[in-house]
């Protein structure tokens, strides 16, 4: 008698977090450094400083924005970093570096072509090293689930269903 891998025959598309961990550095700027006796930002020299700076280093990373003192810094000092950085980061965000964790897997996630799963069986492997693995696997199943069959949780020799399209 022949022995039927039923697992393998059931052409499951699997998915793992780890590919959507950021594989680009991550790196702050902290604004507080820019202000005068750590207090106030001066405009003139924040904008000789914006201009001085060698913005090329940030090339192909994600960055994230934020100031770590309890000083009131205007809107458009944020706006003025982010507009050198938008076009050369892979992401910028004015936050924390666990918002530029997400940004980043987002990016990923909506890079898929939906087409590759469309009324396909997918699984979600659960074990992967990746910082927020419930907000990928919340957003990957946000994402996939108006265009695949089922979306199941684990490893196919024991997952756990998620979802499944009600016949039509």
């Amino acid at each position: 008698m022949e022995i039927r891998n039923k697992v393998k025959e059931r052409k499951i598309v699997q998915m793992d977090l780890a590919d959507y961990k950021p594989s680009c550095a991550i790196v702050p700027i902290d604004l507080s450094e820019q202000l005068w006796k750590g207090l106030v930002l001066k405009e003139k020299d924040f904008r000789a400083w914006i201009k001085e700076t060698d913005w090329s280093s940030f090339e192909g990373k994600g960055v994230y924005i934020f100031c770590s003192t309890d000083a009131i810094v205007p809107t458009w000092a944020f706006m003025l970093v982010s507009s050198q950085l938008t076009e050369i980061c892979e992401a910028v965000v004015v936050g924390t570096e666990k918002q530029l964790r997400r940004v980043l897997i987002l990016k990923k996630i909506h890079r898929l072509d939906l087409n590759d799963f469309k009324d396909q069986r997918v699984i979600i492997k659960g074990c992967s090293d990746i910082s927020e693995p419930a907000f990928a696997m919340s957003e990957l199943v946000g994402f996939l689930q108006p265009v695949v069959k089922s979306i199941m949780y684990g490893e196919p020799c024991s997952t756990v269903p998620i979802f499944k399209r009600k016949k039509t």
